[in-house]
């Protein structure tokens, strides 16, 4: 696992398994279930994932967002930086980037999430999601995740 300075964490084999087709863009709350009906999720890990996702918004004043698909280029870093840089308010924003046919895990945090998230909790997030992943479950893992980085991030 390598961490960068901004809270960007990779696994370079967290051992995943492909679950079908992957969703090409990070979904935001409107546009969670536009354009996956091939994705690798069901409807009901759809609206698990889109619960998770509300939550952890709530619960910690950041703006998370997923991403599960191929990270172009040879850099997965920086593909990652490149998806979080696009998101809304990129400040407060923590993205999960999820490439199953890659193997790899980015955590992508703001400058300001990142004093929320110090680099060992997105750390441990990332090690949890990928014991989700090889166990075949990519729903649970990702909802792992947000749940381990919004308790972090807990606005009091």
């Amino acid at each position: 696992m390598t961490t960068s300075d901004n809270g960007r964490h990779e696994l370079a084999e967290p051992h995943v398994t492909s679950h079908g087709e992957p969703v090409e863009h990070p979904p935001t709350r409107g546009s969670l279930f536009d354009g996956v009906a091939d994705g690798p999720f069901t409807g009901g890990q759809l609206v698990r994932l889109d619960e998770a996702l509300r939550a952890a918004d709530e619960q910690s004043g950041l703006a998370f967002s997923i991403y599960v698909g191929e990270l172009d280029g040879d850099d997965h870093r920086r593909a990652a930086d490149e998806l979080h840089d696009r998101l809304a308010n990129p400040d407060v924003g923590v993205l999960l980037a999820v490439s199953p046919n890659q193997r790899v895990v980015e955590i992508v945090t703001g400058q300001s999430a990142a004093r929320k998230l110090p680099d060992r909790v997105c750390a441990l997030a990332a090690l949890s999601m990928t014991a989700a992943f090889s166990g075949g479950d990519l729903a649970g893992g990702i909802v792992t995740g947000l749940r381990m980085l919004s308790d972090q991030a807990r606005v009091p």
